[in-house]
């Protein structure tokens, strides 16, 4: 039997932007996040794009593409977070311990 490599998961920014749009209606992590997906996506809440239209995207709902949809998704999300961090810390207010 030949071991075969996974394929590569690619995601456009329009899956990109569902992921934050899930995100931002439900600031929770894996796997609440994952329901909170499955079911802006059998709504057709983001851009009227159900399953089909996502998995052309990029984003996948099946069991075996999970484990990298979950990854993805943290990816984002630390990313998003990191983000916001930064943005709320004014520059000039951080100071250095040794002037605390």
């Amino acid at each position: 039997m030949v071991a075969r490599s996974a394929p590569e998961h690619i995601i456009t920014a329009d899956a990109v932007e569902f992921i934050r749009f899930c995100y931002a209606r439900r600031r929770v992590g894996w796997p609440e996040l994952y329901d909170e997906m499955c079911a802006v996506a059998s709504r057709g809440l983001f851009r009227g794009w159900g399953p089909d239209e996502l998995a052309g995207h990029g984003i996948k709902f099946g069991l075996f593409e999970m484990p990298c949809l979950a990854a993805t998704v943290a990816e984002i999300v630390a990313e998003d977070r990191a983000r916001a961090t930064a943005a709320a810390v004014p520059h000039g207010s951080r100071r250095s311990p040794a002037t605390a």
